[in-house]
């Protein structure tokens, strides 16, 4: 049997970066692009390399190119990792799975290090072949805690629940993450949100940028934990701001989106702007400039907004495509799993 699971970039409407720090946001997944986790029996455990685990090149400049596209890390460490991650949450759990050896392979189309959760798709495609092949179940709240702890503790990669559980429920989410809410359950408060298609919506990303979120987290969780009061006042603004952008969605009163997913941004720059490189500033610069509202979809490389209407789409791609971004209209996945 041969098992192919996928998972999907991740797009933050609001509330990030607010989301590790027991904040509120609202995320959602499209399916313009995808990673894929192939998964079949074998005698022994294989895990194949795809192209970002490539160690053969042209030339130095061949490799200079590959490590500015895909960093210097491939998907090969995150399927490692999905995989002990999911051998010691069996053990952790009393499960004994079947004596059953495997083959995983994976590919991606979700562009690297832009800020989509690229690196989460991978490993949240990779445990449900797992499960699957195991013939165990999980839940989805509990798949995304799985899927940070592998990030979190084997990889040490800096993060928080918001693209873990967008991922893993494949709806629109409303995050809540109160501390003390997820002292006691172990788990955010999470409810599926429908994001009306009147609201236009479109994501742009650099097609000459890549940068892991890394860096910006490293230095927001320095500021958080030494209680700067800047940030902390950051984290209740994104939280209520989340808070406004859901009733407005659920009432209907579309049009006090924007102003809210351009506060998002402005307020990162006042607590992060050492943290956001001049040519990240410069995409949600260029997309305001065409009338459209802008903020990240993540950590950097990549943005969402909305437009008003066809003539303002065409004009906001036209200005984007001069400088090397690519925009385009995502497919929000509402299907569930």
């Amino acid at each position: 049997m041969i098992i192919r699971e996928s998972a999907f970039p991740r797009a933050a409407l609001i509330g990030n970066p607010s989301d590790g720090y027991h904040g509120k946001t609202i995320a959602f997944v499209f399916c313009n692009y995808r990673a894929e986790v192939t998964l079949y029996e074998t005698p022994e455990l294989e895990l194949l390399p795809a192209r970002r685990d490539s160690s053969v090149f042209k030339d130095m400049d061949a490799l200079s190119e590959d490590v500015r596209i895909y960093g210097y890390y491939g998907g090969i460490r995150l399927m490692k990792a999905a995989v002990n991650r999911f051998n010691r949450y069996c053990k952790e759990k009393g499960i004994t799975p079947a004596k059953r050896n495997f083959t995983m392979r994976y590919s991606s189309t979700i562009p690297n290090r832009l800020g989509l959760a690229g690196s989460s798709a991978i490993i949240t495609a990779a445990m449900r072949a797992l499960f699957k092949f195991y013939e165990l179940s999980i839940t989805p709240a509990h798949l995304a805690n799985l899927v940070l702890a592998t990030e979190r503790d084997e990889l040490s990669i800096p993060a928080g629940l918001q693209d873990r559980v967008a991922q893993a429920y494949n709806v629109p989410v409303f995050m809540d993450f109160d501390k003390e809410y997820m002292d006691v359950h172990g788990i955010g408060k999470y409810t599926p949100l429908a994001i009306p298609s009147e609201l236009k919506l479109y994501v742009a990303y650099r097609t000459d940028l890549a940068e892991g979120s890394e860096i910006l987290h490293s230095r927001l969780r320095d500021d958080y934990e030494s209680g700067v009061p800047a940030v902390l006042g950051a984290m209740k603004e994104w939280s209520e701001l989340t808070e406004k952008t859901r009733k407005a969605i659920e009432s209907g009163d579309l049009g006090t989106i924007p102003a809210l997913l351009n506060r998002n941004f402005d307020l990162r720059l006042e607590v992060c702007r050492t943290s956001i490189s001049a040519m990240n500033r410069k995409m949600v610069e260029l997309a305001r400039s065409a009338g459209a509202s802008a903020k990240f979809t993540g950590s950097g490389g990549a943005i969402i907004g909305t437009y008003e209407d066809e003539a303002m789409y065409q004009r906001l791609s036209s200005v984007c495509k001069e400088h090397g971004i690519e925009v385009i209209k995502p497919q929000i996945v509402t299907h569930g799993v």
